[in-house]
């Protein structure tokens, strides 16, 4: 595994797990299953409604706590019923802490909800705080309110939207960039695309494998969600290849600069920066 270090000097790893959408009834033994697997970093949200079952694999895993990164999100807004979330959070997960717990969505009370993560931050409730799915304009605004600048931005990246201005943005910043739908959710032909197979093909790899490593390289954390035993495997093996300079330039030139995910208009490319 290859780590990143936040901007408040904590380590995550590069790759996760992510748990969109997974049903509750197989969460436990997926992540189980990517524990086991060498996985050490696990992404879960209020609004997932699967923090009990990700926090149960932890607690049941003979992995130390201090060595398993864990994401939660808030689906709160406003101070209070923030303050109160992250208390019902670790309560359901049966967890101390957290390592990371970011604004899921924009709303109208960004700074006060914000503010809540920054006083569990400081209870030692939460190792870092982040934002998630925030424009350029809605970080720096958090940034000029706030005492704790947000260690990570989640927002969607891909090959065929690789948010090369926000990503600029984020590296001034020093807020690291984590990408949500990494393997652009099955909702593009991404996977068949001739140039990424022939690169994969270059390195003994996946298509799926090359973009991850692709990510990885250039600095974005990335959290690929699957519920295949195979591709669960498969996608945490790339640290053991590296793209070259030519190859980095040619996936670079495949950015659509375009959501596949409906993405609201705040965050298309040109609102960025």
């Amino acid at each position: 595994m290859e780590y990143f270090e936040l901007n408040n000097g904590v380590k995550v790893p590069k790759l996760g797990f992510g748990t969109y959408q997974m049903p509750n009834s197989i969460t436990e033994k997926n992540v189980t299953k990517a524990l086991d697997l060498g996985y050490r970093n696990i992404d879960t949200a209020q609004n997932y409604g699967n923090e009990k079952e990700v926090g149960a694999a932890i607690n049941k895993s003979s992995i130390s706590r201090d060595q398993i990164f864990v994401t939660s999100k808030v689906q709160t807004s406003g101070y209070d019923d923030t303050k109160r979330g992250i208390d019902k959070s670790l309560h359901t997960a049966q967890l101390d802490y957290f390592d990371l717990m970011i604004i899921h969505w924009p709303t109208i009370h960004d700074e006060e909800t914000y503010h809540a993560l920054e006083a569990a931050y400081k209870a030692g409730k939460v190792r870092a705080i982040g934002l998630s799915n925030f424009n350029s304009q809605q970080t720096q605004a958090i940034i000029n309110q706030s005492d704790v600048i947000p260690a990570v931005n989640q927002i969607e990246t891909h090959i065929y939207w690789q948010q090369k201005k926000m990503h600029t943005y984020l590296n001034e910043q020093h807020i690291l960039h984590e990408a949500w739908a990494p393997l652009g959710e099955g909702r593009t032909n991404m996977l068949q695309d001739p140039l990424l197979k022939n690169i994969a093909a270059n390195h003994q790899k996946s298509v799926a494998q090359t973009i991850l490593r692709f990510l990885t390289q250039e600095d974005i954390m990335v959290i690929p969600k699957s519920t295949n035993p195979e591709h669960i495997a498969t996608n945490l093996d790339i640290f053991d290849f590296q793209l070259n300079a030519n190859e980095i330039n040619e996936i670079r030139n495949l950015d659509h600069k375009a959501s596949t995910t409906y993405w609201p208009s705040s965050m298309q490319e040109e609102a960025n920066y």
